[in-house]
């Protein structure tokens, strides 16, 4: 959200729109420094997030995987990409995606991520999970 440092009302757009597509209300991240060449001080806000734990998140993912996804233009699945600790984050450049948003009243297309953190430390039990779960990966490997 770099936009956010010049136009303020842009944060507040982005926490409705979050909000309406999570079902749960989106927080402010406020930046911890100051930096000069980005104009960023102390303190401003500079993006928003979410946490989704149970049935919230299961009714996310299950929108996300039968819903979103399909609707983006030349989909041939997700990188499978973990981090090394079992964690997988799915970037998104458009939130128009989603059902809930309607497209008459954006003023700005922004994307997302959307990071999917395991219990696991293993990136094979990882990936096994989330594609069970209905993760579109663009390689499935098959079950051994």
């Amino acid at each position: 959200m770099g936009q956010a440092v010049a136009d303020k009302k842009l944060i507040d757009v982005a926490i409705a729109e979050l909000s309406q597509i999570t079902g749960q209300k989106a927080v402010q991240t406020k930046s911890k420094k100051d930096i000069s060449n980005f104009k960023l001080r102390k303190g401003m806000p500079v993006g928003i997030r979410v946490t989704l734990r149970s049935d919230k998140m299961y009714e996310f993912m299950e929108r996300l995987v039968a819903v979103a996804l399909p609707r983006i233009r030349d989909f041939k699945g997700i990188n499978e990409k973990f981090d090394g600790r079992g964690n997988y984050t799915l970037g998104i450049t458009e939130q128009i995606i989603f059902p809930e948003i309607d497209i008459d009243k954006i003023t700005k297309i922004l994307g997302m991520e959307i990071t999917f953190v395991t219990t696991t430390d293993n990136d094979a039990e990882a990936y096994a999970l989330l594609r069970e779960f209905g993760l579109p990966f663009k390689n499935a490997k098959k079950a051994q």
